[in-house]
């Protein structure tokens, strides 16, 4: 179905196919607000200056492989029971139908053990060498093969973010030319996410044959583009329908004409459109809504965009993605580096307690991540070094004033909420 002007009678049937949130998700959730936080596992290909390939694997940056024990320890410490949380996907499936699950089973052997909860992310930026990259056709159904063998291997499992951040891996995989194919075009852009959608919906589709209480926490960054004059105004417009993409096609939401045309006219099929618009994801789905001081951009008269700041902030952009799609939302990342990282933290949870007042279903708050991170500043692009203090604790795991902060806002928090009733209720159903 194409959206034309978003007519009441689309209106009507877009609302009747999403999804209502099982009473298997009312159960886990209800009362039981998910403080959470994240271990930063990205890991795209990336050219140096002279040219050579190299892997940035930010568990490896961070220390993770060498600390893990200690990082999960700390997770416990700080009164956290949910923790974003991924196997390396290019380390663990070594080949079609190959795995490796030498670390996967001991670190999650350990975080069953300290009763942490895992929203498990299945692919975060970057591919196996040997599926080289988001080009490749073949990807969807190697990753469905992945998710399926995650699955039975570890079939307590619940949560999931199969593909993280969907958009942006397209954007800067296929559009910036920064990771992976280094893609620079709306072709390689269109081709990476319909990819990437794909081995989302099928992954989903795959856990729910062996866990059909899965809940997916599909992380997905939340974007505004401001028009700097009057000029740009169309531009903005364009790019505000195009940010939607990535979920529109993994919910089988109905898009505009205008979208539609420019799928069709960068290699989407209308086969392939139609395979998202029918296909069926059998099981309970929370909006993950990231929120950074980036992702609100202006646009300027030459076509390009610039950061923007924070102009309309999360509690704005959450709820233009909550009208869209009336899935019960989680914020699944945010920070910002030091010194400001106590005030952003307070300002985000504001914006999510806003929001949470005001009747959203809003289930959890993300401080993403544990650690500092390395190299974020360049957008992972250069392999510099530098330690960016975006985490709760720094990278000789001492804990960062925001890191107590949000220890205590769990502390003062947390029975506040479980006497909180939410004012929507779902039923079961499907999402079409």
């Amino acid at each position: 179905m194409i959206e034309n002007g978003f007519s009441e009678k689309i209106k009507t049937q877009s609302t009747e196919r999403l999804l209502d949130i099982d009473n298997q998700l009312l159960m886990n959730v209800k009362n039981k607000f998910m403080f959470a936080t994240g271990i930063e596992n990205s890991y795209p290909m990336i050219t140096l200056p002279d040219g050579t390939r190299k892997r940035v694997d930010e568990m490896e940056k961070c220390g993770h492989y060498k600390y893990w024990r200690e990082d999960f320890n700390l997770v416990k410490e700080m009164g956290i029971e949910f923790l974003r949380y991924g196997p390396p996907y290019f380390s663990v499936n070594t080949g079609p139908g190959q795995y490796d699950w030498s670390f996967v089973d001991e670190t999650f052997r350990y975080l069953e053990e300290l009763g942490i909860t895992p929203i498990v992310d299945l692919c975060h930026f970057g591919l196996p060498d040997w599926l080289e990259n988001f080009q490749n056709p073949d990807f969807p159904v190697h990753f469905e093969e992945y998710a399926l063998a995650f699955a039975k291997r570890y079939p307590y499992i619940q949560f999931y973010t199969p593909v993280n951040e969907i958009f942006v891996t397209a954007a800067f995989s296929g559009q910036y030319g920064w990771w992976n194919e280094k893609g620079t075009s709306d072709l390689t852009f269109v081709t990476a996410l319909k990819h990437l959608c794909k081995a989302n919906v099928l992954a989903m589709n795959a856990i729910l044959t062996v866990q059909p209480d899965a809940i997916f926490v599909q992380s997905e960054s939340s974007e505004y583009f401001h028009p700097e004059t009057p000029d740009c105004d169309r531009l903005a417009t364009f790019l505000n329908q195009r940010r939607f993409l990535s979920l529109d096609l993994s919910y089988g939401y109905p898009i505009s004409v205008s979208m539609y045309e420019y799928l069709l006219e960068n290699g989407m099929t209308k086969e392939e459109y139609q395979w998202f618009e029918s296909s069926v994801i059998k099981g309970s789905c929370v909006m993950g809504n990231d929120y950074y001081v980036t992702n609100e951009h202006m646009v300027h008269e030459d076509g390009s965009t610039s950061a923007a700041g924070e102009i309309f902030g999360y509690y704005v952009i959450t709820h233009q993605y909550y009208s869209r799609y009336k899935l019960p939302i989680m914020h699944t990342e945010t920070n910002i580096a030091e010194p400001n990282a106590v005030r952003w933290l307070q300002t985000q949870w504001a914006n999510v307690r806003r929001l949470k007042r005001d009747g959203i279903p809003i289930y959890g708050f993300t401080w993403y991540s544990l650690t500092d991170q390395v190299d974020w500043d360049s957008a992972l692009r250069d392999d510099a070094g530098r330690v960016n203090s975006l985490g709760l604790y720094d990278l000789d795991r001492k804990i960062r004033p925001v890191g107590q902060a949000y220890k205590e806002l769990i502390r003062q928090w947390r029975p506040a909420l479980e006497d909180e009733k939410y004012v929507l209720h779902f039923k079961s159903g499907i999402y079409r």
